[in-house]
């Protein structure tokens, strides 16, 4: 909590809204024998995320207040698990960016990430040793740095299979469902709100600002994979009887729209990717931690054995029912503002031709027609019914005031940013503009 109060505080009173370059910065030698410094610095592009991880990882804290078996050590790993979050959106240092991502990686599922840390790695270490004898990993030195056509498109598609497995981006997605299915919904709120956001991070960072030509070249394939991860993630997700990986099959979906945002290389599209970002951040913690509190409750995670819980809980009912709502891009809800600038971004895009935006918008409104129909599916199959409230010895309790306080936080900012988003987009505006007028529009 003192953490998150003192972020809010400098972002409130030492961070600059309408300068594009690196703020804060804190620069210091670390290992002389490689050159190796510890450069943090924030920026538009970070700042964001920054807040969202302070805000959702307070959140998860208060969310995982039940813990007894070995709290101590789970909240401290949720502690170092928050300081890597924030050093990984605040590095301006290649080296430490991937050492940080490193240790920010899931043990269970190390086969995935292990294997995207390698690409990561040889990208990391091809930018820092091109055409100089000693390594420079300084981002804004690399961002000036100009590369051979080829070998461009070599260090793009090693840090896109990188960032595709931590964002998911499809076919490298199949680890998510799993985690999510096995891990306390605590640690959820964490990997759904921020982790995964890591990864669309890091294709803007990298990907977009350092190597701008060759991601000229394959923007067009990110937003084809990006509009079939919309259906196909979409579609299973209706197909999925545990709550949890129906959940975590729909932020594998909404990750789609910010995969089509970067990919639209306009000023729209990628300050709706961005905006995306931050609400799905609040949505998909939110979803988590009331797939969880209804788990403590009925201990029952399929949803063909739920029903008929609306009338013993109400007030998780309700909830649930808003955040679901908010989820299929209601308007006045975030989900609807950040996916419609998406829309806006793909449009007014100079870089496709009239046909395939036509055809790619229609794939998207697909989408989104599918996206109620496992929500409230969802909710359906929960709530509604006489399965559970008939059943004998069946009493339940409602949402406690820790869990009110909790969904009411998040409440808030997803209203909030449904309402007037452009206090989310004046984070980014500047340095958006800044990455597509230096490397796009010249």
């Amino acid at each position: 909590m003192l953490e998150l109060l003192l972020t809010t505080y400098v972002f409130c009173y030492h961070f600059q809204l309408d300068d594009p370059l690196i703020q804060l910065v804190e620069d210091y030698k670390w290992i002389n024998f490689f050159d190796f410094d510890w450069r943090l610095g924030i920026d538009g592009l970070s700042i964001g995320p920054i807040l969202l991880t302070g805000f959702i990882t307070t959140l998860a804290t208060l969310a995982a207040w039940p813990v007894t078996r070995d709290s101590r050590l789970f909240h401290f790993l949720m502690l170092a698990m928050y300081s890597g979050q924030i050093g990984s959106f605040s590095s301006q240092d290649l080296l430490l960016f991937f050492i940080i991502n490193v240790c920010t990686q899931a043990t269970k599922f190390i086969l995935y990430t292990a294997g995207g840390s390698v690409f990561l790695l040889l990208g990391v270490l091809g930018i820092g040793l091109y055409g100089s004898n000693e390594p420079i990993f300084n981002f804004e030195t690399s961002a000036n740095q100009s590369y051979p056509v080829a070998l461009e498109i070599i260090f793009y598609i090693g840090f896109f299979v990188a960032f595709a497995v931590k964002s998911p981006i499809i076919p490298l997605h199949t680890w998510l469902p799993d985690t999510h299915g096995e891990a306390h919904y605590s640690t959820c709120m964490l990997l759904a709100g921020i982790l995964l956001k890591m990864g669309a991070y890091g294709l803007v960072r990298i990907n977009m600002e350092l190597l701008p030509h060759a991601h000229s070249i394959f923007s067009p394939w990110l937003v084809i994979v990006g509009t079939m991860q919309i259906i196909y993630a979409a579609s299973t997700s209706s197909g999925q009887r545990n709550l949890k990986k129906r959940i975590a099959y729909s932020s594998v979906s909404h990750m789609g729209f910010i995969i089509i945002g970067i990919g639209s290389i306009t000023d729209t599209g990628l300050n709706g990717a961005i905006l995306q970002i931050i609400s799905h951040g609040f949505l998909g913690a939110a979803l988590f931690f009331l797939a969880g509190t209804s788990y403590d409750r009925i201990r029952l995670v399929y949803l063909d054995e739920m029903g008929g819980i609306a009338i013993p809980m109400p007030k998780i009912f309700t909830m649930f029912s808003i955040f679901s709502m908010a989820s299929l891009a209601l308007p006045g809800m975030s989900g609807f503002v950040s996916e419609l600038i998406v829309f806006f971004g793909i449009i007014t895009s100079q870089k496709y031709l009239l046909m395939p935006k036509i055809l790619i918008t229609f794939v998207m409104a697909i989408g989104m027609i599918l996206t109620p129909i496992y929500s409230l599916s969802m909710s359906r199959q929960m709530f509604y019914g006489y399965k559970l409230f008939n059943a004998p010895n069946s009493y339940f309790f409602d949402s406690g005031p820790r869990e009110l306080f909790v969904l009411i936080s998040i409440f808030l900012p997803v209203i909030g940013i449904g309402i007037y988003p452009d206090f989310v987009l004046s984070l980014s505006v500047d340095k958006v503009e800044a990455i597509l007028s230096n490397f796009f529009y010249r």
